[in-house]
């Protein structure tokens, strides 16, 4: 069994696509035992309840630094034998103990067509710039922004003129995306 921990700091329809793969087998042999989430009132926190998911939630501000947060999450992780760990809508970068411990164990989904519009609004900057295609990448994390190696990107034309058509088509694809990173990742190791 392939233990998944999914971090994610908003609505959480990037976690409700990996844990709906796991329950319908799409991601076979798995399980996610945590959802590691850093704000108290995201609205990911009830989709983990309802699918009987265990959560992890912290404020950063009661820690001294991300290490000593990052430590406890480590430990968490290892007590549950977690062999991947899936950024989902997380929305703190990862530090050097999380980084150190799961080097190539962790990956992220990103709503624009990497390296180009790196950063929390891919979306935004990619739309306001003008381009014609815009994507998503789902790539490992290293310690820059949005710079690990690609695992998988898919893009689509799109020459209207409305952000809502895009992000509503990104968000289509990442729950597809995902999936097959994911899958992808387990093959190949």
């Amino acid at each position: 069994m392939k233990n998944i921990a999914v971090f994610a700091s908003g609505s959480g329809t990037n976690f409700e696509a990996i844990i709906n793969a796991i329950e319908d087998g799409t991601i076979k042999d798995a399980c996610c035992p945590i959802l590691v989430c850093d704000k108290k009132d995201a609205f990911v926190l009830t989709r983990a309840k309802n699918h009987h998911v265990n959560t992890f939630v912290f404020n950063a501000k009661d820690y001294a630094s991300k290490e000593e947060f990052e430590t406890i999450i480590v430990n968490k992780l290892k007590e549950l034998n977690v062999d991947l760990i899936c950024l989902a809508g997380y929305m703190r970068y990862i530090g050097k103990v999380l980084l150190d411990n799961y080097e190539g164990k962790i990956i992220n989904i990103h709503p624009a067509l990497l390296p180009s519009f790196k950063g929390a609004h891919g979306i935004k900057d990619a739309f306001e710039y003008g381009v014609k295609v815009f994507g998503v990448t789902v790539h490992y994390v290293d310690s820059g922004v949005d710079s690990g190696k690609i695992i998988m990107q898919r893009g689509f034309e799109y020459y209207g003129s409305s952000i809502d058509e895009v992000e509503a088509k990104i968000h289509e694809i990442e729950h597809v995306l995902y999936i097959e990173a994911i899958n992808k990742y387990f093959k190949e190791k």
